[in-house]
């Protein structure tokens, strides 16, 4: 199984931090943001791994190289300038292949297990499933939240809403329509393969984060770096 991480995005609310560091390289616990993900992905046994980037993008590449030192293969897909986040994994999709894929929202922090999406993927076709959804528990800073979750299904209707994670599984079919280098948000998608019954998820009610300002990366850095000493000590 593959798996992308979406790291093209500007991070305007981190400024000044993001003027002169891509916001994945950001760093929290005593390495960078982007790297959480890598190691846990390969802790789940998923070392395919495509980084798209736009901002700063050649300090990412200069920073990871080829993945071979976390024990990954990382290739990038690079936009000359942000194509959100369908556009970017629809320009992405010759470096994914034609299975099923996981894309993990570069700014977030969690302990969900990535393996479980990569043994949900094997069951994605048969099942009729354009995406499969990790939703969490509404944040503070977005108390409306985003879609609904009956059962294994996820709806735009109904109440109460869950936020996105910002961690698919996706079909390659559900990017079909987007052409190559063009814009285009994930959302709409979403919704119109929800209005087919074609979307499944679950709630992850572990640690998420959405590290999108400087007091949230601070907040992340302090959680963190606490852990690692507490396992230092241990």
């Amino acid at each position: 199984m593959r798996a992308m991480i979406l790291a093209a995005g500007r991070g305007e609310r981190m400024r000044p931090l993001t003027d002169e560091t891509p916001k994945p390289l950001l760093r929290a616990g005593g390495k960078p943001l982007i790297v959480w993900h890598i190691e846990a992905l390969v802790r789940a046994g998923i070392r395919d791994i495509v980084i798209n980037h736009a901002h700063l993008g050649r300090l990412i590449e200069a920073a990871l190289g080829d993945g071979a030192r976390f024990g990954a293969a990382i290739r990038y897909s690079p936009e000359g300038e942000a194509l959100e986040t369908a556009g970017g994994i629809a320009n992405a999709l010759p470096l994914l292949g034609s299975e099923p894929f996981m894309a993990i929202n570069g700014d977030i922090a969690c302990d969900f297990d990535y393996a479980r999406l990569a043994e949900l993927a094997r069951t994605l076709p048969d099942r009729h499933l354009q995406a499969h959804l990790v939703l969490v528990p509404n944040p503070p800073q977005h108390p409306r939240g985003d879609f609904a979750l009956r059962d294994d299904r996820v709806s735009d209707a109904g109440e109460p809403k869950l936020t996105f994670s910002g961690i698919g599984l996706y079909s390659p079919a559900l990017f079909a329509g987007i052409v190559r280098g063009a814009k285009a948000k994930l959302a709409p998608l979403l919704r119109a393969a929800m209005g087919e019954g074609a979307v499944s998820g679950e709630l992850h009610a572990g640690r998420w984060m959405d590290v999108g300002t400087p007091e949230r990366l601070a907040e992340l850095d302090r959680l963190l770096s606490g852990e690692n000493l507490s396992h230092k000590n241990s």
